[in-house]
C-alpha cells in the first residue's frame, strides 16, 4: 500500500480510512460514497495490473474477452516489463494487442481480419501469449 503526505498529514492511497496511529480523520472520508474519485478508483482497481483505453475496451467487448483473458494480458505486460520493453504488440487468440508498457496501458486490440495489410510502428517488442 502506498501513502501520500498532504499538509503534514499521512493518508493511505486507495483506502479512505484512518492510518493506524493517526489522530485525525482524512477529509476525503466525509465525501459521498459514490463520488467521482471513488468510482474512478474502483475502475482502476478493477483492472488491477493495467489500464484499458476507451478504444481498447470497445474492441475487447466486441471480441468478448473474459476475466481469464485479461489475466493472460496482465502476464504479457509483466513479461514485457521484465525485458524492459516500452511499447509492445501482444499476440493472443488471433488478436494483436498494442500496449504501452511504460504507461501500463492497453491502447487497442486488432483482430486478425482487421490487421491484414496494416503495419504496427514504434514497437520495440512482440509478446506471444
Amino acid at each position: 500500500m502506498s501513502y501520500r503526505i498532504i499538509n503534514g498529514q499521512l493518508y493511505p492511497i486507495g483506502n479512505l480510512g484512518n492510518f493506524p496511529g493517526s489522530n485525525s480523520k482524512p477529509r476525503l472520508e466525509t465525501q459521498e460514497k459514490d463520488s467521482f474519485k471513488n468510482v474512478l478508483n474502483d475502475v482502476i482497481n478493477k483492472n488491477e495490473g493495467f489500464i484499458v483505453s476507451k478504444h481498447a475496451a470497445e474492441r475487447l467487448n466486441e471480441i468478448n474477452f473474459t476475466d481469464k483473458d485479461m489475466k493472460e494480458i496482465e502476464k504479457g505486460f509483466q513479461i514485457a516489463k521484465d525485458k524492459n520493453s516500452k511499447n509492445t504488440v501482444m499476440v493472443y487468440k488471433d488478436v494483436a494487442l498494442i500496449a504501452s508498457v511504460e504507461n501500463n496501458t492497453l491502447i487497442t486490440a486488432v483482430e486478425k481480419e482487421r490487421a491484414k495489410d496494416n503495419i504496427f510502428t514504434n514497437v520495440d517488442s512482440v509478446v506471444i501469449l
